[in-house]
């Protein structure tokens, strides 16, 4: 059974909860059938993680306080309700992978005036895929769940990084991948058997549907000399070098010169990829408004690190390139796919490593001169590397924010005011930020002036405007990717 929920007074929560309406990460329900708000807890775990209000009717159904019915109405549907959550979902709802879902009941005034309590249900994404014993998969849509078909479900494994198509056999023979990169490697470990037996011993290899013994995609992308060749897919790096801060759609395009390819092996990708990206900064000199050079204040360290995890964690399942764009202000790294089970824009870097594709960082970290030593650092090394050159710190981007299966990491070349740092920190603590709280960091009354400074940060794309249809002077803001009603259950105690 899971631990007693927190218990809290807030009617102002309560007020925040009723203005909210149904989403992709919220939704609210009366006590008493609980198959239903089963179903959105696996779709919430499933998709983006949520917050399920149990004591509060559908907004369909009513409107303002007269929704709020409390879970008075029937403890006992919640005591059940807690009860399935652990004896029902498959796999279950636990750590280390995925952590169960936290109860926080608000007491407050109900409908009719009496005092009780709503229940709020705070799950969050999972890195599995989580099915209803007897009962089914669920994923998320905009305002309801949906169940899914095997296939879907396959295809949610694969996408989520539960499974990983580098562990799959490839038909290429193994001479194609007795490469100068294999025998570094098999130096490095070494290895004295034939290539074939070696890397069945290493997992690299194995028998295929028909018993034929065949090397798996991951060696594939390690040590062929052409893997894309090899595989039918792409899974190479194009470096484009545009002039100014964005693209120009145009009939002539702004490239500062044509776009480069860099394929082979994932190291001499990696490699190269870097090389390519520091002589682009250094040889493509980008001009300011007023005529003076920008200088370009990049760590190394930072951009090597960012390729690098667009190269190992991207998903290749899909047949497409990672894609580099160096502009006047800002280096792009797309990398094709979402981000690992559990793992999101926001906790990136914080909840330690969850690679999707365990077989490349296995063995990547074994070459004589790994790219990465795999202790699950980097994500935070190129945030303090970053604040120590006085940098804003990288910006990770993917769905639902971007429309497309991939993930963008931005690294900025400008220096960050004193002022981000603060709000940066309250927001780690409360969630959201608005005017009045950017006014008293800046000890000013000024309202304008905090206004100017919060648009230059969603601009850049450190903060997204949480509930636009608001006034501007009582607009909240949260980190890109987490929607209002998540950040009102961040960190902060009691809440």
């Amino acid at each position: 059974m899971a631990d007693q929920p927190e218990v809290t007074v807030d009617d102002k929560l309560i007020h925040q909860l009723l203005e909210i309406q149904e989403s992709p990460t919220f939704e609210t329900k009366r006590v008493g059938d609980n198959r239903r708000k089963l179903e959105t807890v696996v779709s919430f775990a499933n998709s983006e993680g949520g917050l399920l209000v149990l004591g509060i009717e559908d907004p369909q159904k009513a409107s303002g306080r007269s929704r709020v019915y409390g879970i008075q109405e029937n403890e006992e549907s919640v005591d059940e309700f807690r009860w399935l959550l652990v004896s029902r979902i498959t796999p279950p709802l636990a750590e280390p992978y995925t952590k169960p879902a936290r109860f926080v009941e608000v007491e407050c005034a109900l409908r009719n005036g009496a005092k009780g309590s709503v229940c709020v249900v705070q799950v969050e994404k999972s890195a599995n895929v989580h099915s209803i014993i007897d009962g089914g998969t669920f994923v998320r849509l905009l305002k309801s769940n949906r169940q899914i078909s095997a296939t879907e479900i396959v295809d949610l494994s694969m996408r989520r990084g539960t499974t990983s198509v580098v562990n799959a056999t490839a038909e290429v023979p193994f001479d194609l991948l007795e490469t100068s990169f294999w025998r570094d490697y098999a130096r490095q470990r070494r290895l004295t058997r034939p290539t074939a037996e070696a890397m069945r011993n290493l997992g690299l290899a194995r028998e295929d549907a028909k018993g034929v013994l065949r090397p798996i995609r991951a060696a594939v992308l390690l040590f062929a000399e052409e893997p894309s060749g090899l595989l039918d897919s792409k899974c190479s790096i194009r470096v484009f070098h545009y002039r100014g801060e964005s693209i120009d759609y145009t009939s002539t395009p702004n490239l500062v010169r044509p776009p480069r390819t860099i394929a082979g092996p994932l190291l001499l990708q990696i490699q190269k990829a870097t090389e390519t990206v520091l002589d682009e900064l250094a040889s493509g000199v980008q001009m300011g408004p007023l005529g003076f050079e920008i200088a370009q204040k990049y760590p190394v360290r930072v951009i090597r690190e960012a390729i690098t995890n667009a190269v190992i964690h991207r998903d290749y399942r899909l047949s497409a390139d990672i894609q580099i764009r160096v502009f006047a202000n800002r280096i792009e790294i797309e990398s094709p796919g979402l981000l690992p089970g559990g793992v999101t824009v926001n906790n990136v870097g914080a909840v330690g490593s969850r690679p999707r594709n365990r077989a490349l960082v296995d063995h990547l970290r074994e070459f004589p001169s790994p790219p990465n030593l795999d202790a699950g650092e980097g994500v935070r090394m190129m945030k303090q590397t970053m604040s120590h050159a006085s940098l804003y710190p990288p910006i990770f981007l993917s769905a639902p924010i971007l429309e497309r299966e991939l993930v963008m990491v931005c690294l900025f070349n400008e220096l960050r005011p004193s002022a981000w740092d603060q709000v940066e920190a309250y927001l780690e603590t409360i969630g959201e930020v608005g005017n009045a709280e950017v006014r008293a960091i800046l000890r000013t009354d000024d309202p304008v002036k905090a206004s100017k400074l919060i648009k230059s940060w969603v601009d850049l794309g450190l903060l997204a405007v949480a509930n636009p249809a608001a006034a501007k002077k009582n607009r909240r803001y949260v980190r890109p990717g987490k929607p209002l009603e998540l950040s009102l259950f961040s960190e902060r105690p009691g809440n």
